[in-house]
């Protein structure tokens, strides 16, 4: 295996995050390599991947319909608005929490969970609109779901990268609820859009994203560890009950705009790693 020659013989080994760093050193991730990644353990580093925050910055983006930023939020009002009418969802849903999910229709994104809770979350009084593609059998259900809720619930097939801009924008909050999620970037993005992130505490979005905390006004999301459904409504649950208390979801939003996700904050991580691998293949040729 070459792979298995890589892992052995590398002087530094590179994931793309902190807790899959760790994952991959285990059956249920590790594929088969879980052995050679744990005996080279103190050499395995997990990076978390950046965004290109030049084509996704609500202050500039050109595919939504207002833009704003920190300092200024009326935007994001507007974004909203706008998206409900396009996707033809009820006027009357517009001060509930929008839901969005952009992704891959895969077992791997967690669509097996929002299936089994598809009823009892609508039920909160929520919208929630589907952008992707992917398995025939999970694109039919959702399909058949929103028949069911046309008012309330919309799904696009397909990859449109424009709608994906504008319902990260217009969403309060975007559902990631993964199986396993080596990074993530969709997370990422929504941060970055003040759109909250309800996640499965695995890989990157364990690394991205904080459980709010009411009390401290700490956090910038909502997440849950049992790939279970109750867990995952339970979370959805949290985020709609704060959704309520205006002044606290506005810190909420704040708090995951002023992260730092870049590619310029993963790429100095990536020369620091690389400037210390050389410097220490230089001690030993030395003789030091």
């Amino acid at each position: 295996s070459l792979l298995k020659a890589g892992i052995v013989y590398s002087e530094a080994i590179t994931t793309v995050s902190p807790t899959y760093a760790m994952e991959i050193q285990t059956p249920e991730y590790g594929m088969g390599m879980e052995g050679a990644l744990g005996y080279r353990s103190k050499v395995l580093y997990g990076i978390l991947n950046g965004v290109d925050d030049r084509l996704w910055n609500p202050s500039s983006d050109p595919h939504i319909p207002a833009t704003y930023s920190r300092e200024e939020m009326s935007g994001k009002h507007l974004c909203k608005e706008r998206l409900m009418r396009e996707m033809g969802l009820d006027s009357g849903l517009r001060e509930k929490p929008l839901l969005g999910m952009i992704s891959r229709l895969d077992l791997q994104k967690g669509f097996d969970l929002l299936l089994n809770i598809l009823d009892d979350l609508l039920a909160m009084n929520v919208a929630l609109i589907v952008l992707g593609s992917g398995d025939e059998r999970i694109q039919d259900a959702i399909l058949q779901a929103a028949a069911r809720r046309p008012g309330q619930m919309r799904i696009e097939i397909g990859f449109n990268e424009s709608l994906a801009h504008r319902i990260m924008a217009g969403a309060d909050l975007l559902l990631i609820p993964s199986r396993y999620e080596p990074c993530g970037l969709t997370q990422m993005y929504a941060l970055k859009y003040g759109t909250v992130p309800v996640v499965r505490a695995t890989g990157g979005l364990e690394d991205t994203i904080v459980q709010f905390d009411l009390k401290t006004r700490k956090g910038n999301g909502f997440k849950f560890l049992p790939y279970q459904p109750k867990a995952f409504l339970e979370a959805i649950e949290k985020a709609v009950r704060l959704f309520q208390f205006k002044e606290a979801w506005k810190t909420l939003m704040l708090n995951g705009m002023e992260a730092d996700y870049s590619w310029n904050r993963s790429a100095r991580r990536y020369l620091e790693l690389y400037r210390s691998v050389v410097s220490e293949s230089r001690l030993r040729g030395s003789g030091i």
